[in-house]
Parts: structure tokens; C-alpha cells; sequence
């Protein structure tokens, strides 16, 4: 437990850091081509792709299928050496091939994800797709090299090298204002040198945190080389395992296809890509510092137990996460929902903007807590070699999603209609979860669910009247017509104000919820106390 402990702290440290600069990134970025326009959302989109193919390599294939296989690996006599060498050459050969292939398919790729766009905003869409979509290329290896690190317990890089994504992006973003001025929000402000700067710049940041992560390969311990004889390297069970996980993969893209088709019907007037990705990226901000900073080596861990067939154990680790990861999700969520104006001022243009924005990510906060089970869930089968369990609740959420994306045009008004979409993605995700639940608990038995049940009604009882606390300080401040939602006040920039006020929010709630358990002596509170120690400690 100290390990695993110790392990978290160092990842949610670098999560943290990562979290914050890629939010200044995202206003250096809003500052250069602004939150509602045209050609902000063909930059969204064409920037968006290689993350979709990202998302489903580091969750789907290479967590489902690559950190079990090394855990597995490592008790062999080399360490996996040879295994892990031919699944490198293979990786590397099936990511160009990906990668080319996108390329040649960016402008339908773009029209798919962009059905009401105007042509001009497809064409700039498609001019940007070309520099970004060489990012897939890269971020499959970082995810490879990432993963294999975490299953080989070198938890901190993994989560530390996107930092320099950031950097490279904030410096190389602030450049292109300096030299083309900013709030190019308009396809028409757009020539092919700005396009191969700010394209260029977005890809930059990706190769250099993957260039980074490979520095630290040698902590492995593993030599690799080169290896394009794949036999013997249980191609058969990995390709079971990695047929689901492609399955889920198409799902997915399909979810998101529908979901970004009827949310380009407000593009350009109201909250629509853009936002709909910068809410998301406030969203994951508590999601990955939280759940993947606790989340990653309890999976390590539960792997290990799981291919040693000690259920019992499993059982164990599943409990403990599900009830650390939900001390921290619950007021984590409630304070953002809170704070959502201010939060939203953060990567929006102004006042009315950031209200505009702001029910996008509620819609999205609802689910918080559920996801956090979930990926305790979707994990443990991960953990037994199972993709295939995964693919059919994965099967039920889409359902619902597309369901409820299809429906929200036909009942809501435009200027929600990206709010609805985003709260129909949550109401799906929280079907799923129930439905993970019950199937894994069929797969191992009991889960010991009940005491985790009652520990997350616990924290979202004290979480309340910090949630009322933490409101009543933002009306104080007046509310969204106040400073933490301002254009600006004594020469400060608002969003420097929206994230100011964000803090103060948070803050407030946090105190009131910390003080609220303490006095009911909740013991998960300990636990929390001890990472955040360590936290500091680093």
C-alpha cells in the first residue's frame, strides 16, 4: 500500500502540472484563434483526430491487451525481452501504416465529423488535418512506451512528459499571435503559412513528449531490438484480445461522429466543437489527476493478483480503489459544478461566452463519479484478459448515447444543444457503469460493492453543504456577473480571474468537505491525507 501510495503521489503530481499548463495551453490557443467561430472549430476537429485514435490505443488496445501481457512477460527468464521486441517492430509498423492511411483519408475524415460545416471551413479543416494527423504516429508510441513503463512499475514519466507538449505548445501558440495577431476566428483570416505554423506547432509538442518519455526507457531494464519474425509471440491470444479492443474502437468513433454531427449545427454562433473539447479538457482535469494518478498502479497491482489467480485479492483492490478514487471524484465534481461559469471563463473569449459554455460542462461533470467506477471496472476485466466484456457494455453505452444525441435537436434549442449532447454522453456512462458493475460481480462473485456504495453516498452527503457553502461564496462575489466571470478588472485578464475564482470555489468547498468527514471520522480520509503527504513530499 505505501508503494502504491507513493506511486499515485508521484503521478498525480505530474498529472497536476500536466493538467495546468495544458490549460494555459488551451487559452493560448483560444487567445489565437478565439472559443466560437468557423475556423476555431476546423482547428478543433483536425487537431481532434489523432486524440480519437489515441484515446482507444492507451485505453483500449495497449491497456486492455499490452500491460497484462507484460506482467505476464516479465516472470519469463529474459523479462519479456523477447516478446516485447517483437510487439515493438509490430506496433511501430501497424501505427505507419494507421497513420498514412489517415492522412489519405483527411478529407472525408473531415467531412464525417463536420456534416453542417461550410465548404471553406472543410477545406481549412482538411488543410489542418495534414499536420496534425502524423500526431497518431506519435501518440501511439508514447502510449506504447508509456504503458510499458507503468507495467514495469516506473509510474512517474508516463505522467510527467506531456508537460513538454505544453511548453512547446504555449511558446510555439504565443509566437503565432506575436507574428499573425490573435482571434483569428474567421476561415477567411487564414493563408497557408499561418495554417503550417499553427498545425505545425500542435504536432511539435506531441513528438517532443514522445522523444522525452524514450529518454527514460532505460529504467526498464529491458534492450530492445528490431524483430519482424512475430511467431511464437502469442499472436492468436493477442489478437482475440485486440479484436474486441478494435471493435470498441469503432464503436467509439461512431458515438463520436454522431455526437460531433449534430453539434456542428451550432457551429460558429453557438457553443459547439471547440467548446465542447475545452469543457471536456476541464472535465478531465479532476478525472486524470484523480482516477489515473490512483487508478494506474492499483491496475498494475490488480493485474499482478489477477494473473496469479488471487480473486480474493482482486476483490480487495477493487474496494479500496473504488473507495479512494470516490472520496476525492465526489467533491471534485460537485465543486466544478459549482464553479462552472468561472471554470468556463478560463478557455472562452468572455463573460457571455463562459456562461454560454458553462452548461457544456455540467453536462459533462454528471458522470463523474460513475466513470471513476467504471474505469475501476472496465480495468479489472482488462486485469483477466477479457476485451470481450468491455466491447458489449461498451455496445449498450453507445446505444444510448447515439440515441439521446439524435434526439436532443428535436427537443432542445440550438444554444443548448452542445450542453444536451454532453449530458446525454453522461447519462449513457452511467448506464454502463451499472451494467459493468453487475457483470463483473456475475464474473468474480460478490464485490464487496455495498460498502463502497454506502462510502460514496457518505462523501456526497458531506459533499452538499460544501457545495452550498462553496455557491454561496460565488454569489457573494456576484455570481456570473461578477469578478470570477469579468472581461476583466484593474487591468487583470479575464481569464486569469475565471481561474482565480475557480480556486477560491474549490477551495472553499473543499475546506467545508474535509472538515465535514473529519468530524464524522470517515477513515478514507487517512488515505487521502497520507497521498497528499507524499504528495508534498516530492
Amino acid at each position: 500500500m505505501h508503494s502504491l501510495g507513493r506511486a499515485s503521489a508521484m503521478i498525480a503530481a505530474g498529472t497536476l502540472v500536466s493538467r495546468v499548463t495544458g490549460l494555459i495551453r488551451t487559452t493560448v490557443l483560444v487567445a489565437a484563434i478565439g472559443a466560437f467561430g468557423h475556423a476555431s472549430d476546423a482547428f478543433t476537429i483536425a487537431n481532434q483526430l489523432p486524440n480519437y485514435v489515441f484515446q482507444v490505443i492507451s485505453a483500449g488496445l495497449i491497456t486492455a491487451v499490452l500491460v497484462p501481457q507484460v506482467v505476464k512477460w516479465s516472470g519469463r527468464e529474459d523479462g519479456g525481452r523477447e516478446h516485447l521486441s517483437k510487439l515493438f517492430t509490430l506496433g511501430t509498423v501497424v501505427l505507419l501504416v494507421v497513420t498514412a492511411l489517415a492522412m489519405l483519408a483527411a478529407p472525408w475524415l473531415i467531412r464525417l465529423f463536420g456534416a453542417d460545416y461550410t465548404p471553406d471551413q472543410i477545406a481549412l479543416g482538411t488543410a489542418f488535418a495534414y499536420w496534425c494527423l502524423p500526431q497518431v504516429f506519435f501518440y501511439g508510441m508514447f502510449a506504447l512506451i508509456g504503458e510499458t513503463l507503468n507495467a514495469r512499475r516506473v509510474f512517474g514519466p508516463y505522467a510527467w512528459a506531456p508537460i513538454v507538449n505544453n511548453i512547446v505548445s504555449i511558446v510555439g501558440f504565443a509566437v503565432f499571435i506575436a507574428v499573425f495577431g490573435g482571434e483569428r476566428n474567421a476561415v477567411g483570416d487564414w493563408d497557408p503559412a499561418m495554417i503550417a505554423v499553427l498545425g505545425g506547432v500542435a504536432t511539435a509538442g506531441i513528438v517532443a513528449q514522445t522523444v522525452v518519455l524514450a529518454v527514460f526507457w532505460r529504467r526498464t531494464g529491458l534492450h530492445l531490438r528490431p524483430d519482424f519474425d512475430w511467431r511464437g509471440m502469442g499472436l492468436g491470444e493477442i489478437r482475440s484480445l485486440a479484436g474486441w479492443s478494435f471493435a470498441m474502437l469503432l464503436v467509439g468513433l461512431v458515438v463520436s461522429t454522431v455526437q460531433q454531427q449534430v453539434i456542428s449545427a451550432a457551429s460558429g454562433d453557438e457553443a459547439s466543437a471547440t467548446v465542447w473539447f475545452n469543457a471536456w479538457l476541464v472535465f478531465m482535469l479532476p478525472y486524470s489527476i484523480i482516477v489515473m494518478s490512483i487508478g494506474t498502479p492499483y491496475f498494475t497491482q490488480l493485474s499482478e493478483h489477477a494473473s496469479a489467480g488471487r480473486d480474493d485479492e482482486v476483490r480487495g483492490d477493487i474496494q479500496r480503489s473504488v473507495r479512494s478514487l470516490g472520496l476525492l471524484v465526489v467533491i471534485a465534481a460537485v465543486a466544478l459544478i459549482v464553479a462552472a461559469v468561472p471554470a468556463s471563463r478560463i478557455f472562452t473569449g468572455s463573460a457571455g461566452e463562459a456562461l454560454a459554455a458553462a452548461p457544456v460542462l455540467i453536462g459533462f461533470l454528471v458522470c463523474l463519479v460513475p466513470l471513476a467506477v467504471q474505469f475501476v471496472v472496465q480495468r479489472t476485466f482488462y486485469a483477466y484478459g477479457d476485451t470481450r466484456t468491455p466491447f458489449f457494455f461498451t455496445v449498450f453505452q453507445a446505444a444510448i448515447a447515439i440515441g439521446l444525441a439524435l434526439l436532443m435537436p428535436l427537443v432542445v434549442a440550438e444554444d443548448l444543444l452542445t450542453a444536451a449532447v454532453a449530458l446525454g454522453q453522461s447519462i449513457s456512462s452511467i448506464a454502463q457503469a451499472v451494467l459493468a458493475v453487475w457483470l463483473l460481480r456475475r464474473r468474480l462473485g460478490p464485490l464487496g460493492m455495498g460498502r463502497s456504495l454506502w462510502a460514496l453516498t457518505r462523501f456526497t452527503l458531506a459533499a452538499i453543504p460544501a457545495g452550498a457553502a462553496a455557491f454561496g461564496v460565488y454569489l457573494l462575489a456576484g455570481g456570473h456577473a461578477g469578478w470570477m466571470a469579468a472581461d476583466g478588472v484593474d487591468g487583470m485578464p479575464g481569464k486569469l480571474l475565471g481561474a482565480v475564482g475557480t480556486g477560491v470555489v474549490g477551495l472553499v468547498a473543499l475546506v467545508i468537505y474535509v472538515a465535514v468527514l473529519a468530524v464524522f471520522r470517515t477513515p478514507e480520509l487517512r488515505t487521502a491525507a497520507g497521498l497528499f503527504g507524499r504528495l508534498l513530499g516530492r
